[in-house]
């Protein structure tokens, strides 16, 4: 909860539990039909696991090791109360889960830098068809005066993740072959990054021709 309120990049993440109740929801009738096996041996190795990285997380100041640990301890009940066919059911939503965990930081980083050159590259492509843009970095110019900056809240990954969260709840809840789905899935990431540019242009366009001000509140 710290994470989704603090992080807006991961903001997102907070609805994850809730859609992943709506798929159990959707899947009630298979799951009555599923026979409850207790596989203790499974669940205990999985909890076990899931406690050993949190515990590496806390010792080690790993945050993403303890909050994977979470998603990793559910699996672990749902194999030990109630068995390999319901787990085998639920596998899916389960992997939907880890989508309400924030990307370690390494990855984080791996992926907002280049993401902030795209906005930043995007955006200069489409404006230089209406004004005169200069580039430095990610910081943009306009007619010589007007400066705009794409800082990281730029990069667009609070857009990526929720577009990929909603395109998941989509590909799941649509009955298309699992190509399709995936397509779907995938066309979430280069929808985000084009959102993220059109909505840099629009406050670049305000802040130059309205105010700073105004820019602000539409960003």
């Amino acid at each position: 909860m710290k994470d989704w309120k603090g992080d807006d990049d991961y903001s997102a993440g907070q609805l994850v539990p809730f859609v992943a109740l709506v798929f159990l929801w959707v899947e009630r009738k298979k799951l009555r039909d599923c026979v409850l096996n207790p596989f203790w041996a499974g669940g205990i190795a999985l909890l076990v696991l899931a406690q050993a990285g949190r515990a590496c997380g806390l010792l080690f100041m790993y945050e993403s090791a303890e909050r994977y640990s979470l998603v990793l301890t559910v699996a672990g009940l749902v194999l030990m109360v109630a068995g390999w066919w319901v787990f085998r059911c639920v596998s899916w939503i389960l992997l939907f889960l880890f989508l309400m965990v924030p990307f370690p930081g390494r990855i984080h980083n791996m992926i907002s830098a280049p993401l902030r050159t795209i906005a930043s590259t995007g955006s200069v492509f489409i404006l230089e068809a209406f004004t005169r843009v200069g580039r430095q970095g990610n910081i943009l110019t306009l007619n010589g005066d007007t400066t705009v900056g794409v800082a990281e809240a730029c990069s667009g990954l609070r857009m990526l993740t929720a577009f990929i969260i909603v395109a998941a709840f989509i590909a799941y809840m649509i009955k298309r072959p699992r190509w399709q789905k995936m397509v779907l899935l995938l066309s979430s990431i280069p929808v985000a990054i084009i959102c993220n540019i059109v909505r840099i242009i629009v406050t670049a366009v305000l802040m130059m021709l309205v105010s700073a001000d105004m820019a602000e509140k539409f960003f």
